[in-house]
């Protein structure tokens, strides 16, 4: 674009002349800029009605994103302000009734683009006030102003839209609006290019921050062919482009568009670092598929990334070695995720066979395969290897204890271990010991899952022995439904004692009772001033236990939540709770899966179950009584 550019001419526009451009309200400026009807209220008027002051954008006009038109009224509680958008229809005839219609403002369409770059061209070259004053440009020059005008405001608005909180593009409209009437400024108050000062101006082109992630995954799932990925995937092909990074993920790629994606990935494989394909397949035949992943691997042969994402495609053995060029280039991989692949036992060795190298890995994700034993010694060797991991995650894999020992095994050699996740397998008790070990080692651990692995007590008192000498910054301990009773309590507690960081703690669906629950509340008494959220829901508990247990996590000053449903809380015990949270009830959460009546060990009930209420309440006082006396005597042991 042919301009002295917003950072380079010292010319930036004041904030009179913006008004004076705009006009005094969003319709003039529809008028000059965006073709809007003198009538009525405007397209960018309807858009942005009743939007704060803000020095810096309140006299800049918002662009309408395609489907601005559309009726629909929107409150945005974060922002603080009440966003309304009217069709025309509601102009002609205003006492049409208004139907709410949820839509996104961003992003524009193609066709919306090219609508704006051809009405900003009209308004370079035709005749304005503000061409009168500052002079027009040749409709060449305007097109190609335009273009790069637009260019620059929508990858300004783009990049500003991946991180706004709310995420309905509102915000993304007004930055689009805001960039290209500042630049219009910019280039009518520069005027026309001259031969002198053409060479000059080549190098101050306007340009928005440059991209460097390419994502096409936001929206429906959908299936694309040839001629949509052509359109799709255009701003890959565009020269100089700096992307590094590529989502394909939610997009399932026919035979015909994995042939045009082919030849663009080709040409990008020297800087990319970060693919991720999860997802691009889904639902095509079997040797379309692979006909797919052949294509892409083969595109992306010799392409050093640091991040892989092959998540969610079914592979198995197959898919996995159709990659077979694309794997065997990573030895420099950081981040691998091979999620919901149908990961089994052929494949996972497929898998240890062909990544040539894992020393710089940093996070594996093997989440719900069927990988089982045989699998797992494979996975075993890729772990082994890779003496940089931080995050591990081998979750809902079908790993007995033969491959949970192995895993546990390898573990050992991942000193920086930060996030472990092993949750639903079936360790059991030999695999737990095993694990202990290898946590002993771990002393950065602050996020660590050991839901559903059939621990038992001799399994969780081995490793609540070994995380209570190591893992000091641990925040987050899941061991939840591993048929865990009151022998393991007092080590667990001594654990959870020595962790003052925690800020969740599940151990929910074991069989503590209210002797494991009261001394899991006297580990979290001192300290624990991060402590949001405790789950020791479905644990044969009771009014005393519960009691103590809530007293204890209502003091903490970021507490969120407690959990205790599922219990044999009495009705007394339930009024209790409510007045030790009367004054954050949101914390006690949901008591609908509690038996107040409930018997352990007789899932049908027991008459010998009913009490009278008296007797009730002073068998409570009692138990109360016994059990804090019993945690004393525990306590000085």
């Amino acid at each position: 674009m042919k301009t002295s550019g917003p950072l380079s001419s010292g010319s930036a526009p004041t904030q009179p002349e913006i008004s004076t451009l705009i006009g005094k309200s969003h319709g003039d400026f529809d008028r000059l800029f965006v073709g809007g009807s003198a009538s009525g209220a405007s397209l960018t008027d309807s858009l942005t009605h009743s939007l704060p002051p803000n020095p810096s954008s309140a006299d800049c006009p918002a662009i309408p994103a395609e489907g601005a038109v559309n009726r629909t009224e929107e409150s945005d509680q974060r922002k603080g302000f009440h966003l309304k958008i009217f069709s025309a229809m509601d102009v002609i005839t205003p006492n049409s009734e208004r139907r709410p219609l949820s839509i996104k403002l961003w992003p524009p369409s193609q066709n919306t683009r090219l609508m704006l770059v051809e009405r900003i061209t009209n308004n370079l070259s035709s005749q304005s006030i503000f061409t009168k004053k500052y002079g027009s440009l040749s409709k060449e020059e305007a097109a190609e102003n335009a273009k790069e005008i637009e260019d620059a405001a929508f990858s300004s608005a783009n990049q500003h839209y991946e991180k706004e909180p709310d995420g309905d593009g509102s915000s993304a409209v007004q930055l689009y609006a805001r960039e290209c009437s500042k630049h219009i400024l910019e280039v009518l108050k520069r005027g026309p290019s001259t031969k002198e000062n053409e060479e000059a101006v080549k190098l101050d082109k306007v340009t928005g921050p440059h991209e460097t992630f390419f994502d096409i995954s936001k929206g429906q799932r959908a299936f694309i062919e040839a001629e949509e990925a052509q359109e799709l995937l255009s701003p890959l092909n565009e020269p100089g482009n700096l992307y590094t990074k590529i989502c394909f993920s939610n997009r399932s790629f026919g035979l015909g568009a994995a042939q045009v994606a082919g030849p663009i990935l080709e040409s990008l494989k020297d800087q990319l670092q970060e693919v991720d394909l999860s997802d691009f397949i889904a639902g095509r035949p079997e040797a379309e598929a692979l006909d797919v992943m052949h294509i892409f691997s083969a595109a992306l042969e010799g392409c050093i990334l640091k991040t892989l994402n092959l998540s969610n495609n079914a592979l198995g053995e197959k898919g996995v070695r159709a990659f077979e060029k694309l794997l065997k280039a990573q030895s420099n991989l950081e981040e691998l995720y091979l999620m919901n692949d149908g990961i089994s036992e052929e494949a996972a060795q497929a898998v240890s066979e062909l990544i040539p190298s894992t020393e710089r890995l940093k996070v594996l994700h093997f989440h719900n395969n069927m990988t089982g034993d045989k699998g797992a010694a494979a996975i075993s060797e890729v772990v082994k290897c890779s003496p940089m991991l931080e995050d591990f995650r081998c979750s809902s894999t079908r790993i007995g204890s033969d491959g949970g020992t192995a895993l546990a095994d390898a573990l050992g050699t991942c000193t920086h271990l930060k996030k472990l996740d092993l949750r639903d397998n079936m360790f059991g008790v030999e695999a737990a010991v095993v694990l202990s070990k290898a946590l002993s080692k771990h002393a950065n651990l602050t996020e660590v899952y050991l839901s559903y692995l059939n621990l038992e007590d001799k399994g969780a008192i081995a490793i609540a022995d070994a995380l209570k000498e190591s893992a000091p910054s641990l925040e987050v301990l899941d061991m939840a439904g591993n048929d865990i009773k009151v022998e393991a309590a007092s080590s667990l507690a001594a654990c959870i004692a020595a962790k003052q960081f925690l800020t969740k703690l599940n151990l929910s669906e074991n069989e503590l009772k209210d002797e494991g629950a009261i001394q899991i509340s006297k580990a979290l008494e001192e300290g624990h001033g991060q402590l949001k959220e405790v789950d020791l829901s479905t644990n044969l508990i009771r009014r005393a236990g519960a009691q103590i247990l809530a007293q204890t996590v209502v003091q903490k000053p970021e507490f969120k939540l407690l959990n205790i449903d599922g219990n044999f809380i009495s009705e007394e015990g339930i009024d209790e709770l409510k007045i030790i949270f009367k004054s954050s009830p949101n914390m006690l959460g949901s008591l609908d899966e509690n038996d107040p009546e409930g018997e352990e060990g007789d899932d049908d009930g027991d008459e010998g179950g009913e009490k009278e209420s008296g007797d009730e309440d002073e068998s409570n006082k009692l138990e109360l009584e016994s059990k804090l006396k019993n945690l004393d005597v525990n306590s000085e042991e």
